[in-house]
């Protein structure tokens, strides 16, 4: 069957993800992921931090069943209840007073950078330029490449959309260089995940939201995979004791059904009115049962407290392994359930491919850090599985 499915894919969809991991699922339960040959895997990555509350969570799957008997989309030339109750339920959860919906977290920060544009534009301000960080990642979209500050998204789509200013992560120098009269907002991730799992330090954080205060500068804090309580809080922005101008969710928030989110103050999403920015699928009914299900179980079974007191012990472990294996890995990091494993360069393939083949699944980031994000009600003893196979690994290459 996977050399079936593999030529499928040869031969009729566009060459974006070159070859895969050489491994179809068809089937998933909580951490596990069944092949098609019926070989077991333990998702240690979580869909790309999307499966949150694990694979075919019962609450979540009767929940979508029931909706789907019920209704799947509209438009939003109508009311929405499920819309109307999950954004009730993001902003009554998180210092944020209004939200809006669309389909993925590039399109969410793409909202995210409009709404801080359209602020000053309302204003008669010309403020039109976004500072962003040096190694981020916020989306494919032609606004979001040019605001990740990494060169081989960008390259090829060169001339980048103007306006986009880079400045270096954790230097508060940095972005003071790079304010200008025409500076709308700064847009980071407080814990650059796809660059390796790296967190911003706390003071910088802090004194970088006390400075946008000071500039009338806002603050977008993109949470696409940090929110939903990855990181042992609900919101990311939460650890630094931050309130971000504009903050943006969308991965763990559907639990695996397509959904973004822009989340703003309510003197800054004032500035859509109607006709100013709109989506055909975003928010409908089906995608808002998964977000309003997706917070249930999140709620119900304490799984924000889970990512905390799990991660730790995760990173305590890791920490261990690190100590036997010095040579091989160089650094652990990570908040929660948001951890990265930073192995030697010429061992880094090796032990990803290593772990794959012991049924661990994982992502490889720059070539050297092995990203985990796995479901947030991970047990003790799915660590300890994963961590032997760690070791084993490590003893191999």
């Amino acid at each position: 069957m996977l050399n079936e499915i593999k030529e499928l894919d040869k031969k009729y969809y566009m060459n974006t993800f070159g070859d895969r991991l050489p491994v179809a699922f068809e089937r998933g339960e909580g951490m596990k992921l069944y092949a098609d040959n019926g070989d077991v895997y333990y998702d240690f990555l979580g869909g790309i931090a999307v499966n949150a509350i694990g694979h075919c969570h019962p609450k979540f799957t009767a929940a979508l069943k029931s909706q789907l008997d019920r209704l799947v989309h509209t438009s939003s030339l109508y009311y929405i209840e499920n819309q109307a109750r999950l954004a009730k339920k993001l902003v009554e959860s998180t210092c944020a007073d209004k939200a809006f919906f669309c389909n993925s977290g590039a399109e969410a920060n793409e909202g995210a950078i409009k709404l801080a544009k359209m602020y000053f534009y309302k204003k008669g301000i010309d403020r039109k330029e976004i500072i962003y960080l040096d190694h981020s990642f916020h989306g494919r979209t032609l606004a979001t490449v040019a605001a990740t500050g990494q060169e081989h998204y960008q390259a090829p789509y060169r001339p980048l959309m103007p306006g986009f200013v880079m400045a270096e992560p954790n230097s508060f120098e940095a972005v003071e260089e790079a304010v200008t009269e025409h500076t709308a907002a700064v847009i980071i991730e407080l814990i650059q995940g796809e660059a390796g799992v790296f967190p911003m330090d706390m003071e910088y954080a802090q004194r970088l939201r006390e400075f946008c205060d000071e500039k009338g500068i806002l603050l977008i804090v993109d949470e696409v995979q940090t929110g939903m309580g990855r990181c042992g809080r609900l919101f990311a922005h939460e650890l630094y004791g931050i309130e971000p101008d504009i903050f943006t969710s969308a991965k763990a928030l559907g639990g695996g059904v397509p959904i973004g989110a822009v989340c703003a103050k309510a003197e800054v999403a004032a500035a859509f009115e109607p006709g100013d920015h709109g989506t055909t699928f975003g928010g409908n009914p089906f995608a808002t049962a998964a977000g309003l299900a997706v917070f249930d179980v999140i709620e119900s079974e304490g799984l924000v407290e889970n990512s905390a007191k799990m991660g730790e012990l995760f990173l305590v472990r890791l920490r261990e392994v690190m100590a036997q294996h010095p040579d091989k890995v160089t650094a652990v990091r990570g908040a929660g359930l948001l951890i990265g494993i930073e192995i030697a360069p010429e061992k880094a393939a090796a032990v990803f491919k290593g772990l794959h083949e012991h049924k661990m699944l994982t992502s490889l980031c720059k070539g050297r850090t092995i990203r985990i994000a796995p479901a947030l009600n991970i047990t003790k003893s799915e660590i300890e599985l994963f961590i032997n196979a760690l070791c084993a690994v490590l003893e191999e290459v």
